[in-house]
Formats: C-alpha cells, sequence, structure tokens
C-alpha cells in the first residue's frame, strides 16, 4: 500500500486517524506540528500527506504552500483535514494545492474512499 504522512497535533485525532490506515495497510509516518511534517516530506517522500490545517506554530495552508513550491516535495498528495469547516474553505484549501478535503470529525468510509480517490489520481 502507500506511505502516508499524518500531520496532526491532537493526540486523538493522530490516534484514530493511523488506525484507520494501518488497518486499511498503510505504512505510516507521524508528525505533531507543521516544521517536523515537513521535514519528514523531505526525507522519506510520502505517497501522501494528511495535513492538519489548525497547527500550532505554522499551520496547515502555510505548511502546504511551502510543499507545493518545493521542487522535491510539490508532486505529493495532500489531504487538508479540518474541524472548523466553513463556507469557501475547499477552495481556499485548493488554491493552496490541496488534493482533498476533509472535515473533522472524521467518518472511516468516508476517509479511506478520498484516501484511495487522491492516491489513485
Amino acid at each position: 500500500m502507500a506511505c502516508v504522512l499524518v500531520i496532526e497535533d491532537n493526540p486523538a485525532n493522530m490516534k484514530l486517524t493511523v488506525t484507520m490506515l494501518d488497518q486499511a495497510g498503510h505504512q505510516i509516518l507521524q508528525a505533531e506540528d507543521a516544521e517536523q511534517g515537513l521535514r519528514l516530506a523531505r526525507e522519506a517522500r510520502p505517497d501522501l500527506i494528511l495535513m492538519d490545517i489548525q497547527l500550532p506554530g505554522m499551520d496547515g495552508l502555510q505548511a502546504m504552500r511551502l510543499l507545493k513550491a518545493d521542487q522535491d516535495t510539490q508532486n505529493i498528495k495532500v489531504i487538508a483535514l479540518t474541524a472548523f469547516a466553513m463556507s469557501g474553505d475547499r477552495e481556499k484549501f485548493q488554491a493552496a494545492g490541496c488534493d482533498g478535503y476533509l472535515a473533522k470529525p472524521i467518518r472511516y468510509k468516508e476517509f479511506l474512499s478520498l484516501v484511495a480517490e487522491v492516491l489513485a489520481r
């Protein structure tokens, strides 16, 4: 299966996401903030990044822009995850370079379906 980097600062959300990905057979990398996530993305070149938007320090949108501007990481697919889904967010996340968008709380089937769809592109 795929190598997926999860960038999430909430331990409960990280555990849930990792458990779902693990059950689906994916290899998982974990980062608690954007800076650590960017380092891991450059080192490991995962197939997909699940990026929380509300992160301490650098937020997920800024991290996404940096990933997409970097020649070494620009082709890594990114799904934005947010607990604060508002009108216009999908467009804002797409403009930052994300390949998918999912509002929290995460629903198992919807989550795995989106992960599979983005990886297949």
